[in-house]
């Protein structure tokens, strides 16, 4: 028997040439002959879908607990568990699925399913770094998770931590066995939050490897079960994983265009159509009415002082089977202000929206948006209750079927109980909106033989792209973990050989080991005990766009930075992941490019006054007289530390932050004159208007160091900026 295409190839080649046949029309013939008639592995095709399914089905569990937590579905979220689940939350523990729902019910919602009137309970579960182990049938996840609390009496809280899961596969069915979240910091609203129980911060073991955050599909050993899937069917599941890709960018794409007011490139993302529905206040018809309720928040653009940041947290996204709609539901957490008015404000809204496919392209057919609150920075989501401001009439009142107090709406959601199976059950006093679509049936199109062709050598693509996507989710995530926790081997782990990252105010180094030492330098060595302070990396809203053969990829993200102290309110700030670049070596994905834009927005004074606050005077330090020689000998010496200045002098990078020219104009270290918050800091892109392919106003065409390091060790290589992006890299 002839195994593999290269002892096939040889063969051909030796009796071609022996018989003096050797023509490129006759060795094309015959090679289509000899390999159509090699056997398929349907079955380690059908092996690998099924794996990669594993690590969405394991996302989705985790994103739908967030999603029926904000409205006290407490059973609905115990149906996500095992049977022998256990449940550890701090010094809580439950064990078993019917005692983590009892727990939930008695704990948050007065033993009752729902939540009390004017209560919150607001779970932000991001930063997901998902393994799937090496029989497919379990998985490990690690998530951060912000939760905004209130009790309906006036009293609201914050807390924080990281989550440490174990997922299993039951009878085909993926369920959570353990979720151990271990909380990091807590506080009133009117205080904010501290450091959990007012100690240090310990370090939270990682269930991972670099290695292993880059594969998050380990390769299988041993022959795969039989299958009764046909080629066809595969190419299909395939297919539907990478169209929740493409969702899930459309989503954090407009995510980015509402954030910066960019009302062009956001209308754009609408079919021709389109609806816009603002609970409360109407529906709005076509583009054109979509530009209109979306001015209501503001005109185009941002002037100084001016925050319209809306994060989309938890997003879902559930594929019609007919392959060309989409329902796509998620949270949104609103940081909204105007520093010159003093005036800042929370809000949380439930997104619920219907994606087309047209002519291959993804595009918002429903925007359906629910607002949960809005309330004043000053008082509150404990206090303070906002209607929406006011702004364009929509051209239709709301669905009666979607009226009612908002406090009381439960959006639909994208599917049935993910673990159950089972449709969610609405708990009383609650309605359900959103349940029926606003426009027309979407025609189901015949299949083409172009999109469907039961080729085996494309569900391998396919699944190479969707493969790609979840690394690059884990590895965004690994590197604000590592970051978080001064994990440098970790962090320097996840770059490629010759991988380039810049440090902040510094530059750019080429290398693991060079970055490493550098944040050796910069932070000390790393960490083995409890810290004082941390100030998170959550690197959310992803928008990751791979290459057609699943190699290489860009990401953006964004940089949500709550931060918590031991002595003092914790605060929280924002920032940009711009252009990140990710590439697949020797088998392993890994970062090829970081790139980062500085905090665009901050607290400057605090947790009082949050965003909106003027920025507090800097105290001068105190100097302290000299040391006595003896009691300088008897204390050891911390180590230098290094930055900024002091960081290039001792460890000069590859290429200087303040060499990048217009790239750095403004920012800290860059050129020009720099501009912290509120001064409004330009925001720069990796991509082009998925829709329209209108281009940004600062567009990166390119990876930020590459037109700045031609004869540099990154670009000898050869891979650095090839025409068409990075490719697989075998040294």
């Amino acid at each position: 028997m002839i195994q593999g295409t290269r002892t096939v190839k040889r063969i051909m080649w030796a009796v071609m040439l022996a018989s003096g046949l050797a023509s490129a029309g006759l060795m094309t013939g015959l090679m289509a002959g000899l390999m159509a008639a090699s056997p398929v592995d349907i079955n380690g095709l059908a092996r690998d879908v099924e794996r990669a399914e594993g690590i969405r089905a394991v996302k989705t569990l985790q994103r739908s607990f967030a999603q029926y937590g904000q409205f006290g579905l407490w059973n609905e979220m115990a149906g996500l568990f095992s049977a022998d689940a256990s449940y550890v939350w701090g010094d809580d523990k439950a064990n078993g699925a019917k005692a983590i729902g009892d727990f939930l019910a008695r704990k948050y919602g007065n033993g009752r399913q729902g939540l009390e009137p004017g209560a919150v309970h607001a779970q932000l579960i991001e930063q997901s770094i998902v393994d799937l182990s090496m029989d497919g049938d379990s998985a490990k996840g690690r998530w951060y998770g912000f939760l905004m609390l209130a009790d309906g009496k006036g009293a609201a809280s914050i807390e924080g931590g990281v989550f440490e899961n174990v997922y299993v596969k039951q009878s085909g069915v993926w369920k959570i066995q353990t979720l151990n979240f271990l909380p990091q910091y807590e506080g009133a609203y009117e205080t904010g939050w501290t450091n959990w129980k007012g100690q240090d911060v310990p370090i939270t073991p990682f269930h991972f490897n670099a290695d292993q955050a880059g594969t998050p599909v380990p390769t299988p050993v041993g022959p795969a079960p039989a299958t009764k899937a046909t080629l066809d069917e595969l190419e299909r599941r395939a297919q539907t994983l990478n169209d929740e890709n493409l969702t899930r960018n459309l989503q954090a794409v407009y995510g980015y265009y509402i954030s910066r007011r960019m009302w062009d490139d956001a209308t754009d993302l609408f079919t021709a159509d389109s609806v816009y529905e603002l609970g409360g206040v109407g529906v709005f018809d076509g583009p054109k009415g979509v530009r209109r309720a979306l001015e209501r928040q503001g005109p185009a653009g941002l002037t100084e002082g001016v925050l319209n940041d809306r994060l989309q947290f938890d997003t879902i996204a559930g594929i019609a089977p007919n392959g060309i709609e989409a329902q796509v539901r998620g949270i949104e957490l609103g940081l909204v202000g105007e520093t010159p008015k003093q005036q800042a404000h929370w809000e949380v809204n439930i997104y619920n929206n219907r994606f087309v496919k047209e002519k291959g392209v993804w595009k918002v057919r429903e925007m359906r948006v629910f607002p949960m609150f809005r309330s004043e920075y000053s008082q509150g989501w404990g206090k303070s209750r906002l209607g929406q401001p006011d702004g364009a009439a929509p051209d239709h009142p709301v669905p009666p079927g979607d009226a009612g107090d908002p406090d009381r709406l439960l959006p639909a959601f994208v599917s049935v109980n993910p673990a159950t199976g089972k449709p969610v059950a609405v708990p009383a006093g609650y309605k359900l909106v959103a349940s029926a679509p606003l426009t027309g049936k979407i025609a189901a199109r015949a299949a083409k033989p172009s999109d469907i062709g039961s080729r085996p050598d494309e569900v391998t693509r396919k699944l190479s792209i969707a493969r790609m996507y979840d690394a690059a989710e884990n590895l965004a995530a690994t590197y604000g973990d590592a970051l978080d926790d001064y994990q440098w081997p970790l962090m320097a782990g996840i770059f490629g050989k010759h991988g380039a990252k810049q440090i902040p105010f510094v530059g750019y180094y080429f290398g693991a080991e060079r970055i490493a030492h550098a944040l050796d330098l910069e932070w000390g060595a790393p960490q083995t005990g409890g810290r004082a302070r941390i100030s998170y990396h959550w690197r959310i809203q992803p928008v990751i766009d791979v290459a057609s053969d699943g190699r290489s990829a860009n990401m953006r993200t964004y940089l949500f930075q709550p931060g918590t102290n031991k002595e003092r309110a914790g605060t929280l700030d924002g920032a940009i992941y711009p252009h990140d670049q990710l590439v697949l070596e020797d088998g392993i994905v890994r970062l090829w490019n970081l790139s980062l834009n500085e905090p665009m927005w901050a607290m400057p004074g605090g947790w009082k006054g949050g965003w909106a606050s003027a920025p507090e005077p800097r105290q001068p330090r105190p100097v302290l007289p000299p040391r006595p020689a003896s009691a300088a000998a008897a204390v050891p010496a911390e180590p230098q530390r290094y930055t900024g200045q002091a960081l290039i002098k001792k460890y000069p990078p590859d290429i200087l932050i303040s060499d990048l020219g217009k790239r750095e104009e403004h920012f800290i270290g860059g050129t020009g004159e720099p501009w912290r918050w509120p001064k409004i800091l330009p925001m720069w892109f990796g991509y082009r208007n998925p829709v329209s392919g209108r281009v940004p106003e600062f567009f990166l065409n390119n990876c930020v160091p590459c037109e700045f390091a031609p004869d540099l060790e990154l670009t000898k290589h050869g891979y650095l900026n090839p025409p068409n992006g990075p490719q697989e890299i075998k040294d």
